[in-house]
């Protein structure tokens, strides 16, 4: 039986990926492809410690094609570190087994205005470039019912930021899954985001930032927004 798999030189030099346009033709165009995060279906056959394994080898193989010297105290554990790096900390938000655990909590002080967490920095890391977005998001709510723990915002933020992604996935990844925690269309994110694809290198513009929304239920509302918008930025 034919294996079906692209082989990575393969996936690398595929010209044809929207429209007839190349890679090289689409630059850096923004491609955002769905709300999921593109994802294997085989992607968690594979242990974490022989992820390591394989992620150390093969940038063991980068460093050597760009002329590092592997031998060097300095670099020769960097490979290890790399992997290690990936799989435990800034791609730990791929595996679902490290989503936090949520609990809820009857709404006894009867809070029924929009509860606001703001200014939760966060880390994430472009899915073109793989270079950093650092950030910060605001989440807001108004209970059904039952509340969460203010902790758990920031948790969830940093669960769907510590993947390869693109902006405006990741604030609607956070608005529609706390609206399945709460059991409420009535929530709201708000992300302001500096992109080192855009700073660092490309354009080389280090001022602007990137700023998406996610507007759920009475979220909707001008009157509500304009109020969200004043906890956010004038309080």
């Amino acid at each position: 039986m034919k294996n079906k798999e692209l082989e990575v030189d393969e996936l690398i030099t595929n010209d044809n990926l929207l429209d007839n346009l190349t890679f090289d033709e689409i630059g850096d165009d923004h491609l955002f492809t769905g709300m999921e995060t593109p994802m294997k279906a085989d992607a968690f056959v594979m242990s974490d410690d022989e992820k390591k394994d394989k992620i150390a080898n093969l940038f063991s193989q980068i460093m050597d094609v760009m002329g590092l010297d592997l031998t060097d105290d300095s670099l020769k554990g960097t490979p290890r570190r790399v992997a290690k790096m990936y799989i435990d900390e800034i791609f730990s938000g791929l595996n679902p087994a490290n989503k936090p655990k949520i609990a809820l909590f009857d709404n006894k002080y009867q809070y029924n205005q929009m509860l606001v967490e703001k200014n939760i920095t966060f880390y994430s890391n472009c899915e073109h470039h793989f270079v950093p977005i650092i950030g910060k998001a605001h989440v807001a709510y108004i209970s059904s019912g039952r509340v969460i723990g203010l902790s758990k915002l920031n948790r969830i933020v940093q669960y769907y930021a510590k993947r390869p992604q693109v902006q405006e996935r990741l604030t609607n990844q956070i608005g529609t899954d706390l609206q399945e925690i709460l059991n409420t269309e009535d929530v709201a994110v708000v992300i302001d985001a500096k992109h080192l694809c855009v700073s660092s290198r490309g354009v080389k513009d280090d001022t602007s930032s990137t700023v998406t929304a996610f507007y759920g239920g009475k979220f909707n509302d001008d009157e509500k927004i304009r109020q969200l918008q004043n906890y956010i930025y004038n309080q």
